[in-house]
């Protein structure tokens, strides 16, 4: 796929004669309402969408499919109207997929969503999705498409993106693309030292204090022994990473904390040939909050904001982490090793723990591809949310139909699966002892004991599993980004992303 450029635009009504390629899409009820301004589409596209042709396309093209509205790189995409309630109203999904089989790749590339203002965020960003960075074909290298994302609303005809809407539409864009380069670059590249020079140039781009770096033996002497214990044996030495955004007339601390395991072989506890391929993926949670951070801030967040970003290599040498070592944890709390491969919860400890001692964090998020039982929990679309708070679990729900990263809730329930990690020798084991007892609840709950064992942590902490959405067909899909940006909208200045966030009460 060529390199291409993505850019937002309201300028329905000015023609482009270099325009060589357009997909026009939304719901068959949307297009249906297209045909009564069917000449809507005429001044951008002058003759090559005819108006009497659009009319006719729409009265023929079903759902889930698409006709030619002049020749092949000019077609209608019909986007299905059902929906069921556990989905995003607006079908995203469905229009990426869409759009993706329909797409030329010419150099003025066109998508014209037709659909109502409500959905325009969540679609946008569907549609920068169809456009990974991350490239090292030889000879797509020099070819360069130019993406210009347009809107036509039929619920208010009138309304067009503003500039603020397009400042977020391009930031979260961006931003999404930005956690898709780093899950589809392979470890080779995106190790713990390159993560680091990525955090690095958010915080310039950003502008920024230089980010808090605490790396190898720094670890140890801070007492950070699960996310030294993971990555000692790699090549380039974990880490602790910590971004900090701090606005005049703050008054709560939101912490954002991600798993970023650049390459996962399982350690010790090795992985076969087959389940570790794909394991340069495991930094998806990290690199979410990475984006989701950037995003945030690009759009006018209005109180103190942390990215805590948790990175190891878990790799094979000699001075691999065994099982039946104990960890002393950030925390106070100490943890027997009984699978080197439940790693990500060990680096996350340390920094959920990091996020309450020295950040002073009200709320603690934290992301990750965590558990291959999130896939059976909840799908290949919704990622698995675990939290204290159940106005915050009705919220994410909220926030991620609005936003096209679907989640759903797993039970909270600690008297019933914390006993898992029970251990003869240290606070707790890493692994389960019944992995058929809500694994991903499991897996979460080590996580939250870190920030008070005792699960009575005064403030909200939730905790998202997307080992799943992270990709699609092998390529990264940005997940998290939307999500985080759209369920702390509220508290951002950017009308777009404040008009769909639901209301959490922090």
């Amino acid at each position: 796929m060529p390199k291409a450029s993505i850019a937002y635009s309201s300028t329905i009504n000015q023609s482009d004669p270099k325009a060589d390629g357009v997909v026009v899409v939304g719901k068959q009820e949307h297009l249906n309402l297209l045909k009564e301004r069917a000449d809507v589409l005429k001044p951008k596209f002058g003759d090559v969408i005819n108006s009497e042709r659009l009319r006719e396309a729409i009265d023929h093209v079903t759902p889930n499919s698409s006709v030619e509205l002049y020749y092949k790189n000019f077609t209608l995409a019909c986007m299905p109207s059902k929906c069921s309630r556990h989905n995003a109203p607006m079908l995203p999904h469905s229009l990426s997929r869409l759009v993706k089989a329909n797409l030329q790749m010419t150099p003025k590339q066109y998508i014209v969503i037709v659909g109502e203002v409500k959905s325009a965020f969540a679609l946008g960003c569907a549609a920068s999705r169809l456009f990974p960075l991350y490239n090292r074909k030889k000879d797509e290298q020099k070819d360069q498409c130019d993406v210009i994302i347009e809107f036509v609303f039929v619920d208010d005809k009138d309304h067009v993106l503003s500039e603020n809407d397009v400042t977020c539409l391009t930031a979260s864009a961006e931003s999404i693309r930005l956690a898709a380069k780093i899950v589809d670059a392979p470890c080779n590249e995106m190790h713990v030292n390159a993560f680091l020079d990525e955090i690095r140039t958010v915080a310039k781009d950003l502008n920024l204090e230089a980010p808090l770096i605490i790396q190898d033996q720094e670890l140890v002497q801070r007492g950070m022994g699960g996310i030294y214990g993971v990555g000692k044996a790699a090549v380039n030495k974990p880490a602790l990473a910590v971004l900090s955004y701090k606005p005049s007339g703050a008054t709560k601390n939101i912490a954002w904390c991600g798993k970023g395991i650049v390459y996962d072989t399982g350690g010790l506890s090795i992985k076969d040939k087959l389940n570790m391929v794909g394991m340069k993926r495991d930094c998806g949670g990290a690199a979410g909050i990475l984006g989701a951070f950037r995003s945030a801030v690009k759009n006018g967040f209005k109180e103190n904001l942390f990215g805590v970003f948790c990175l190891a290599e878990n790799a094979v040498g000699p001075e691999s982490a065994r099982p039946d070592d104990v960890h002393h944890m950030y925390s106070g709390l100490t943890v027997e090793i009984n699978n080197t491969d439940a790693e990500g919860r060990l680096v996350l400890g340390d920094g959920v723990a990091f996020a309450k001692k020295d950040l002073q964090a009200d709320v603690i998020v934290d992301m990750a591809t965590l558990t291959g039982a999130q896939g059976i929990s909840t799908g290949q679309f919704h990622g698995a949310i675990l939290t204290n708070n159940e106005d915050m679990e009705t919220k994410c729900v909220m926030a991620g139909k609005s936003s096209g990263d679907l989640v759903f809730p797993v039970p909270y329930t600690p008297e019933f699966h914390f006993d898992e990690f029970k251990s003869l020798i240290a606070d707790m084991k890493n692994s389960v002892k019944n992995r058929a007892n809500a694994q991903v609840s499991c897996a979460g709950l080590f996580i939250g004991s870190h920030i008070d064992h005792a699960f009575e942590f005064p403030g909200v902490w939730l905790h998202v599993d997307m080992a799943y959405p992270v990709e699609e067909n092998d390529l990264g899909t940005g997940y998290g980004v939307a999500l985080l940006t759209t369920l702390f909208g509220k508290y951002s200045e950017n009308k777009m992303l404040s008009d769909i966030a639901p209301d959490i009460q922090i």
